[in-house]
């Protein structure tokens, strides 16, 4: 297939611009390949809130058809729930249509194994081999499924919350109050009512789903400017901002300040762990607070290649209790292997509710480091040129290279590698001081930017 930056397929699945290169013929012979794949069987579809969603969604309902597979369709829904919707149904595959944190013009297919975990790079590769290949599955109009919907999904997943982690005590000052921005999207259908559930009272912006974007859908400090002032006008204990499809999850504390994606997930395994002590698995890009966090419960901390199914398959297989993504992405194993917001929001709440604090008081006492993060536009075949010449660039310094070229300079460290997801390098890195932390940055970014423009 030709090259372009406008469609990306990877490990993470296959995205691209509607009306452009993420054609109906194309997702029609993905759907195929994902049936063929499969071999058959149920598959949970659900969607996130993007006016072409449901464009999507029918082409890959007829490319499932025609390969035999049963669809169990969920409609508009949270990526985390329809992942924990394919366990919960004992189903043999789900796909997620959600571009997550792109702009609206962008869509997405996220195909997701038997136990609600996304495919791995190996499994992946073999889909795309079939998608290459061309040689699908094909029934007889006779064994064609007519797809069923499945209502009880969000409903199912918020009472696995409330099962595990159960409702907040009551407070001395009455209910929690909380600010929640969806952008609109998938969480708009779920966040509000888990919330009441939870025992809060519940202020919530940009709660339609509609699909029209008021902010960037990733939920960067720059992009929560309407949560921030919700949280400060409503006098709230805290805010929560969601992506397009409700796996990552910012925050926002009582002084409608930012705490910063990584601190979603340090919140998480601190409270976790006080409750559960194990292993933590997180990945490269995420805070070292988390390290510092794990030391002090005297735990071991894991770190794998980044991506969701990286970090998952991690935990499986070191039985940790708690880990995710430092963009925002927990995931707790005891209710779902996913990233998923809705958990990220309940645990922050109980955090709070235990410790008896205000966010920013319990965030301040965290061990903190300042991270800068930028991307550099880079064509996907080039990536990799970038990589080996990051590499070669360090050799004498400590390095680790699991994903990426990631170089250690004590408690500081800086990582350039190519994205899954879209056609840029991600330059991140962390210090104990924002001046170190952008000094890093910029001169990792320099070399990069250097060698790009031979």
């Amino acid at each position: 297939m030709k090259s372009s930056p406008k469609l990306k397929i990877s490990i993470s699945g296959v995205r691209g611009v509607v009306g452009d290169t993420l054609t109906p013929d194309l997702l029609i012979r993905f759907a195929e390949s994902f049936g063929t794949y499969i071999g058959g069987g149920t598959v949970v579809v659900g969607r996130d809130t993007r006016t072409s969603g449901e464009m999507v969604q029918h082409a890959v309902l007829a490319g499932l058809a025609s390969t035999g597979c049963s669809a169990e369709l969920v409609d508009i829904c949270p990526v985390p729930t329809i992942q924990l919707a394919v366990r919960q149904l004992g189903a043999a595959a789900g796909i997620a249509i959600t571009a997550s944190h792109n702009p609206v013009e962008w869509n997405a297919l996220k195909f997701i194994r038997g136990d609600g975990c996304f495919l791995n790079y190996y499994q992946a590769r073999e889909l795309l081999d079939i998608y290459h290949q061309g040689d699908f599955k094909a029934v007889f109009s006779s064994e064609i499924k007519s797809p069923k919907r499945y209502t009880r999904a969000i409903d199912r997943h918020i009472d696995a919350i409330l099962e595990k982690l159960g409702r907040l005590p009551a407070g001395s000052h009455g209910k929690m109050r909380v600010v929640v921005d969806c952008v609109n999207g998938a969480g708009s259908v779920m966040s509000e009512k888990l919330l009441k559930r939870l025992g809060c009272t519940v202020i919530a912006i940009h709660n339609k789903p509609d699909g029209i974007f008021p902010r960037p859908p990733e939920p960067l400090p720059e992009n929560l400017t309407a949560l921030c002032d919700a949280v400060r006008r409503h006098d709230a204990d805290v805010g929560f901002a969601q992506d397009a499809d409700a796996d990552r999850l910012a925050i926002v504390s009582e002084k409608g300040l930012p705490i910063g994606e990584d601190y979603t997930l340090a919140i998480a395994v601190d409270h976790i762990l006080g409750l559960t002590p194990g292993n933590v698995v997180v990945n490269l890009s995420t805070t070292h607070a988390v390290d510092d966090i794990a030391a002090a419960h005297k735990c071991k901390i894991i770190k794998s290649k980044i991506g969701e199914i990286n970090v998952a398959e991690a935990m499986k297989a070191e039985n940790a209790v708690i880990g995710g993504e430092g963009n925002g992405g927990v995931i707790y194993p005891s209710i779902n292997f996913a990233r998923d917001s809705f958990i990220g929001m309940a645990i922050t709440l109980h955090y709070m509710a235990a410790k008896k604090k205000s966010l920013s008081h319990l965030v301040a006492a965290l061990p903190r480091y300042v991270m800068t993060k930028k991307t550099i536009p880079c064509p996907t075949n080039r990536a990799i040129e970038v990589t080996a010449f990051m590499r070669d660039k360090f050799k004498n310094s400590r390095t680790d290279l699991t994903d990426g070229v990631k170089i250690i300079f004590g408690r500081s460290w800086g990582l350039v590698r190519p994205s899954n997801t879209e056609p840029i390098l991600r330059v991140i890195s962390e210090a104990p001081t924002e001046a170190e932390s952008q000094r890093i940055n910029s001169e990792l970014a320099s070399s990069v930017k250097t060698y790009l423009s031979r």
